[in-house]
């Protein structure tokens, strides 16, 4: 049996499409889980309730750890040390490999420019403290070896019908609704994204693969990195409408955060757009003789895909 932790979630469902590549054998634990496939098993659950993630996590071979939090600090707190503790003591329990799919909220400011797996380690953010918190207990137990487990670590992401991604909020949506594409801080700068279909696949074959756990692997992620002028410049010409963008300074960010919630969320963050912000996943390439989908191609299809 294979878990998904967060089953309903944009890489949930796209990881139960790539895993029955290795097993008919899917479980999927969310509170209202749907199934991806018609083999999958259903396993409704609080997860944030530990009594409840060991039930889920009991029979499990491996387990993957792709829940997404309500983006706020108060909530990540709170709620992530609790489930990661949780799901770590039940995988032990049951013997069960942990896959944990994570972000780049941990890595010190002066990497951002070219992140790799033995980046240093220092959060800019109160997020990224927690991700550095959540992360340690993690290769903690792993270090210890009570644990089986690896992080599968992704940039910001984009693909179809992805309503978490930055680049759907503020780019394409804007467009449909013909306004201007939105961008942050500073547009020259380059940022990675990882497309989430690549990111998907990536994460089924790193938890299926034996060698792969004790270690930290970034996802794979095109390598030519763009600026976001040349991210949304794809967009535009892709949609058929005048290369425009409106790019929101930090002033602006902290005026709307006193009537928006998310966008109270925002100004920590935005040390990932006021510098290049560049992702290299050449370990996972290398090893896995792996391509990732390339800009072009990535907006061509979350374009082409996407439900508006």
């Amino acid at each position: 049996m294979q878990t998904i932790l967060g089953a309903n979630g944009t890489i949930g469902s796209l990881l139960a499409k790539e895993l029955t590549a290795y097993t008919d054998h899917i479980r999927l634990v969310s509170r209202n889980p749907k199934k991806v496939n018609e083999t999958d098993q259903l396993f409704a659950a609080d997860l944030s309730q530990p009594e409840q993630v060991e039930k889920a996590i009991a029979g499990s071979a491996v387990v993957y750890l792709v829940v997404g939090l309500e983006y706020t600090l108060k909530v990540w707190q709170d709620k992530w040390p609790k489930l990661m503790q949780a799901t770590i003591d039940a995988c032990i329990k049951h013997n069960a490999k942990l896959v944990f799919f994570d972000n780049v909220y941990l890595y010190d400011t002066k990497t951002i420019c070219h992140m790799t797996e033995d980046s240093a380690i220092n959060p800019p953010s109160k997020k990224g403290i927690v991700r550095k918190q959540i992360a340690d207990m993690f290769m903690t137990a792993v270090k210890s070896g009570k644990l089986i487990g690896l992080i599968a670590r992704s940039a910001d992401f984009y693909g179809p019908n992805n309503d978490k991604s930055f680049l759907i909020e503020a780019v394409y949506k804007n467009i449909k609704k013909s306004k201007k594409p939105n961008w942050f801080i500073n547009a020259d700068k380059k940022h990675s994204f990882t497309y989430t279909p690549d990111a998907a696949k990536a994460t089924a074959i790193l938890g299926n693969t034996t060698d792969a756990y004790g270690q930290v692997w970034h996802l794979p992620t095109d390598k030519n990195t763009l600026t976001g002028k040349e991210m949304i410049s794809l967009f535009t010409k892709e949609m058929n409408v005048p290369d425009k963008i409106f790019v929101l300074p930090m002033w602006l960010l902290k005026l709307l955060g006193l009537f928006m919630p998310l966008m109270k969320e925002m100004p920590e963050m935005m040390y990932q757009y006021d510098r290049d912000y560049v992702f290299d996943s050449s370990k996972f390439q290398e090893h896995f003789n792996f391509s990732p989908t390339t800009y072009q191609q990535g907006v061509q299809q979350t374009i082409a895909q996407t439900i508006a």
